[in-house]
């Protein structure tokens, strides 16, 4: 079963443009190919990162934990999935792959690296606002 939107509330008229604006980008063919091969739909969440003290730990995927590599954990994603993920404010965006997971929250949540934090503009805020927009799934072949 795909993981529809939750909203800690009402919808506001910002974040049914930004769901629709996502949807429905300027892409180039490939892209559109790529957005189309998931199964999987995208969502309204929080994102947060890796806190230090993960640094060179394994990773559910085996592979030790880079925070220079553009990775993340999910409850549920599979791991090896390719995510796109905006934050909602700036649209500053990063494509991740997961490696790893998370505790379960009653809220969809990704726990990024620390450079796909920066790239976002999540560093040193501890949380934000995203939307997380899975891409393609596939089972990673080399590390990440």
């Amino acid at each position: 079963m795909a993981p529809s939107l939750l909203y800690a509330g009402d919808p506001t008229p910002r974040d049914l443009t930004l769901i629709r604006e996502l949807s429905d980008p300027a892409q180039s063919t490939l892209e559109e190919l790529v957005l189309r091969s998931s199964s999987l739909e995208m969502v309204e969440g929080f994102a947060s990162y890796y806190a230090g003290r993960f640094e060179g730990k394994r990773t559910t995927s085996g592979h030790r934990y880079n925070p220079e590599k553009m990775t993340a954990a999910h409850e549920s994603l599979p791991i090896g999935t390719v995510v796109r993920v905006v934050n909602a404010i700036s649209k500053q965006e990063v494509h991740v792959t997961i490696t790893d997971r998370c505790a379960s929250k009653s809220f969809h949540f990704i726990d990024l690296s620390r450079a796909a934090a920066k790239k976002i503009g999540l560093w040193g805020k501890g949380r934000i606002k995203v939307v997380i927009i899975p891409l393609l799934e596939e089972r990673l072949k080399e590390p990440v």
